[in-house]
């Protein structure tokens, strides 16, 4: 047996050996596609996709000490936990910061370089103070978890096993980047609850307190999407754009208001749709798999026509 399995490595060594390496790669360098990109200076490095995960899991055992991270703490550990944990933070997410400071810019100039690290330290600085809020928010998440899912044992379980919190948590982290401006990072961020998750929330959109996303495969949130406080979240469901203004390039428009304004306490279900700026109402219902592109007053409740049962015989009604 051990020689056939030489003999199979052998094979295979000598068929890769025959596989025209040298002219794929030499076809690969010399292809000029917009793909390939090498920086010519430290101003021209790109934002690290491991680093910036590394800071965001740094964060978010910070957020809720004792679940992530370090988990062997205490009351008088605590403070050295977070000072240390936000010290390391804030150090890893200065140089990312400053990395998409330069990725932004049309031209990245070297003798630009020490502005942009006055300018990221300052924006890195300006993050962290926002974090008790940012806490504050995501413990009413969690309170809304637990209350809203019987199955939910404990606030807890809602905070280690429920994947609305974890894209909640990047969210919001996501979020108040987006706000001060950081190009690239947001989406990043948002980007990695969503491969992990299903769940893509943009960074722009702007989300009150208590959200609630259940299960939540395939939630998907848009940009100028506005959503109120308590509002309940089921899988599958879509904010999004019913269409994309051009410009006279045929391109299109960036910015604009297209997004749905769902207003506090409105329950959405699994597989519903609803495209364009359109306001749904305080308090209403929202059932599953409706389709909507128009808004409705508060209190309301949508749901499907009414399926009906019909049996056809011998392809009669077809």
């Amino acid at each position: 047996m051990a020689s056939d399995g030489k003999r199979s490595s052998g094979a295979a060594l000598q068929a890769s050996e025959r596989l025209p390496l040298g002219d794929v790669v030499e076809r690969l360098r010399g292809a000029h596609d917009g793909l390939s990109r090498w920086p010519e200076a430290a101003c021209q490095l790109l934002p690290s996709r491991d680093a910036l995960i590394g800071v965001v899991e740094a964060l978010r055992s910070v957020l809720f000490p004792g679940y992530f991270g370090d988990t062997d703490l205490d009351e008088q550990t605590l403070p050295f936990h977070l000072g240390a944990t936000l010290d390391r933070a804030v150090h890893g997410l200065r140089e990312q910061i400053r990395r998409g400071l330069c990725a932004a810019c049309a031209e990245p100039d070297p003798r630009r370089c020490p502005q942009c690290d006055e300018r990221a330290a300052d924006l890195a600085q300006r993050f962290i103070s926002r974090l008790p809020d940012v806490r504050r928010l995501l413990a009413a998440d969690v309170q809304a978890a637990y209350e809203g899912d019987p199955a939910a044992r404990s606030p807890s379980e809602a905070i280690l096993c429920y994947p609305g919190i974890f894209a909640a948590t990047n969210y919001r982290l996501a979020h108040e980047l987006h706000v001060l401006e950081v190009p690239l990072l947001p989406r990043m961020i948002t980007e990695h609850a969503h491969s992990i998750t299903g769940i893509d929330i943009h960074p722009g959109a702007r989300i009150g307190e208590r959200l609630f996303i259940d299960h939540g495969t395939g939630v998907v949130v848009g940009e100028t999407a506005i959503i109120g406080n308590r509002v309940r979240i089921y899988q599958g469901v879509t904010l999004g754009a019913r269409s994309f203004p051009l410009d006279e390039q045929g391109h299109p428009i960036k910015g604009i208001a297209r997004h749905p304004i769902i207003e506090d306490d409105v329950i959405i279900y699994s597989g519903a749709t609803i495209l364009g700026r359109v306001r749904i109402g305080a308090r209403s219902i929202i059932g599953g798999n409706v389709w909507l592109t128009h808004g409705v007053p508060p209190d309301s409740r949508i749901s499907q026509v009414e399926v009906r049962d019909q049996g056809f015989a011998e392809g009669g009604g077809i």
